[in-house]
């Protein structure tokens, strides 16, 4: 078996798309006479600086021997890479090794990839130890992803699907014509086996990205039946090619788990705290919270951006004494929440009691000294216990498809280890 492994060759503003690269390299093997036997989409740590979009790198298991290989993938990647963009620095790794018989150390590499900063040096000292065939362009730190995409199938056990469909090359950067209509009631037939097509709330077609690049849109599910059945049912501008790809998306694949004091940015963890003060509204609409480890006396601040829209209200609805798991990347110490868990809630809180007699509020008598009423001198030897009305239940809760990483996983997956409160 020969291993193929891209990455960045698109721009945030150009377009271009390294899936579409892949695509287009999969139809040159076979006219090469080569067989496609596996097509992986891999999402890397999405906390990493020069990433574009998704931090997607892209992987082809083929017969092709590995020198025709690498030739037909520089033959098209270099007029398709949008190089133009400082941003992008291409690259591809091709190796003969087949891909559940990597050497441990590139398993071990593309797992730190979707945990971990790593950096060219990393990529090119195990390509050179390992004698791996390998290109670069405009630097080629995608041979960062690249070996990843190698290494991956050795290192990840759980696969989702993704379908694409992508639009005329040179209808890139002009409106998408998809007949929103077809994609919500497609959507409502096949979910939750297909999840993450649609905002049912924002009322956005979340499949059908906004970038100026080749996909037109891309349907994702746990299984390759699914995916394809909605696909066909979408009503749209003519499909020039499509390709269904294994991946690492959905998985939560990017979360360690961690203790607040061991937070280290760059990282995406699942973290254990109390909630030690009221949620606080700040400018632009983002909601934060302070959680803390008692054990250890550490702390941190969660928040939930504002395009994360109603989860907003979810992590407003949490109190100072509630237990939660937090899910999420951290950035200057922040943990930027992606999903929580609420583990326990406070249900009751202690207030100044009221008079039996006259039915008014105590004061203080004092301190250690009880209440008493002013009015009419009852007294009352401590504070009231009173039921608090939550508006949350114990369980999982996340942000909604509209502002989903591609990583993380939806609670519609299921395998999580309390109730769950999916958001459509």
């Amino acid at each position: 078996m020969t291993v193929i492994g891209l990455d960045d060759t698109d721009s945030r503003e150009r377009g271009m798309c390294t899936t579409y690269l892949a695509t287009r390299l999969a139809t040159a093997i076979d006219r090469a006479g080569g067989r496609i036997e596996r097509r992986l989409l891999i999402r890397l740590n999405p906390a990493v600086e020069h990433k574009t979009r998704g931090n997607a790198a892209l992987a082809l298991h083929t017969d092709l021997e590995p020198d025709r290989a690498l030739e037909l993938a520089a033959a098209e990647l270099e007029p398709l890479a949008e190089m133009g963009d400082p941003r992008t620095s291409p690259g591809v790794v091709v190796t003969g090794d087949d891909a559940e018989a990597v050497p441990d150390s590139v398993a071990a590499f593309a797992q730190r990839a979707v945990r971990d900063l790593l950096d060219l040096d990393d990529a090119l000292g195990l390509l050179e130890d390992l004698g791996y065939r390998h290109r670069g362009w405009a630097g080629g730190r995608g041979r960062i992803g690249a070996l990843a995409a190698v290494g991956a199938w050795a290192a990840f056990g759980e696969w989702t699907y993704e379908h694409i469909a992508y639009r005329a090359f040179e209808r890139c950067g002009t409106p998408r014509d998809v007949d929103e209509t077809s994609v919500f009631e497609a959507a409502s037939a096949y979910y939750p086996e297909a999840w993450d097509t649609v905002d049912q709330v924002e009322s956005q077609a979340v499949c059908v990205p906004n970038a100026p690049g080749p996909i037109l849109y891309g349907i994702r599910g746990d299984d390759s039946a699914p995916v394809r059945a909605l696909a066909n049912e979408i009503e749209s501008e003519p499909v020039e090619r499509s390709a269904t790809f294994l991946t690492n998306q959905g998985t939560d694949g990017h979360l360690r788990d961690g203790s607040i004091g061991d937070l280290r940015d760059g990282r995406a963890y699942r973290v254990d705290g109390t909630v030690t003060g009221e949620p606080e509204t700040r400018q632009g609409g983002h909601v934060f919270v302070p959680i803390a480890d008692p054990p250890s006396g550490a702390t941190a601040e969660c928040v939930a951006f504002e395009p994360t829209k109603r989860f907003r209200d979810r992590v407003r609805a949490l109190s100072a004494g509630d237990e939660i798991t937090a899910c999420g990347e951290v950035s200057g110490g922040t943990i930027k929440l992606e999903k929580f868990a609420v583990r326990s809630l406070r249900r009751t809180a202690e207030t100044t009691p009221t008079c039996e007699v006259c039915d008014r509020s105590m004061e203080s008598a004092g301190r250690d000294q009880g209440y008493r009423c002013r009015d009419c001198g009852t007294s009352a030897p401590g504070p009231a216990t009173v039921e608090l009305d939550r508006d949350l239940e114990p369980g999982w809760y996340e942000v909604p498809p509209c502002a989903r990483r591609h990583i993380a996983k939806p609670l519609v997956r299921g395998g999580f280890d309390a109730p769950t409160h999916p958001a459509r």
